[in-house]
């Protein structure tokens, strides 16, 4: 995790030179650390060499797909945030981007500025610090489940439950607001930080993952869906 008084840390993965050094070229600006790679082999080597706070992975590569070089980072026990970088626009492309454990995701052609927005916001959700005060050393509990503020560490019964930063947020994010109804507009704004340009579905997307690694055994689920209105945290009896 990026300590306050260091500089962030940034791989910035692109088989085109110009996009890559630009978006380094701006980190830069900003104080970051930045450097680039034009391959997945490459990308690879230097995020066990330079240890990234964050990485932008462009999809197309001229060996290793995007998303085979998350799933070598995660194999290889990185937990690095990333933010995918493609040249399709389809549905499905962005759901597999964050289906694979990827935070964010941008279509090409895109602003540097929007870029760097969206960097910081998943920083801030990887470190914990969100636009509103949080009150420090807070274990929130719905039923069976816990959150731990401090350790960001999360169960359901006995049983880890492993999620990425915009999982954790989200998951966050409803069970401080237990039991109340949150909509997909609140829940982007929050979470997101940003305009998501109308695709609400992304909402719809993380939530399912959230279910898969919290409501999924025996106990009863706790991710609810209240049609026409948003999500909720809450046991079923309630």
């Amino acid at each position: 995790m990026v300590q306050p008084s260091e500089p962030v840390r940034l791989l910035v993965v692109d088989d085109e030179p110009h996009i890559a050094d630009l978006v380094a070229t701006v980190a830069r600006y900003e104080g970051w650390q930045a450097v680039t790679a034009g391959s997945g082999k490459a990308a690879l080597s230097q995020a066990a060499e330079f240890g990234p706070d964050i990485v932008v992975l462009d999809l197309m590569l001229p060996d290793l797909d995007g998303f085979t070089v998350l799933d070598r980072l995660r194999e290889n026990g990185s937990t690095v945030p990333v933010v995918f970088l493609t040249a399709k626009d389809a549905t499905a492309d962005r759901i597999a981007g964050l289906t694979r454990g990827g935070d964010d995701y941008l279509v090409k052609p895109f602003s540097v500025e929007e870029l760097m927005a969206r960097l910081r916001a998943v920083l801030r959700r990887s470190s914990g610090v969100t636009h509103q005060v949080v009150t420090r050393g807070a274990v929130l509990r719905v039923g069976d489940l816990t959150l731990d503020e401090d350790t960001r560490e999360v169960r359901r019964g006995d049983r880890p439950a492993e999620l990425t930063p915009t999982e954790y947020e989200l998951l966050r994010y409803l069970m401080r607001r237990s039991p109340a109804v949150l909509t997909k507009a609140q829940i982007l704004d929050h979470v997101w930080e940003y305009d998501f340009g109308g695709r609400s579905n992304v909402v719809e997307l993380v939530i399912s993952h959230l279910r898969r690694k919290v409501d999924a055994g025996d106990g009863e689920p706790l991710i609810h869906t209240v049609r026409g209105v948003g999500y909720v945290v809450r046991q079923a009896s309630r």
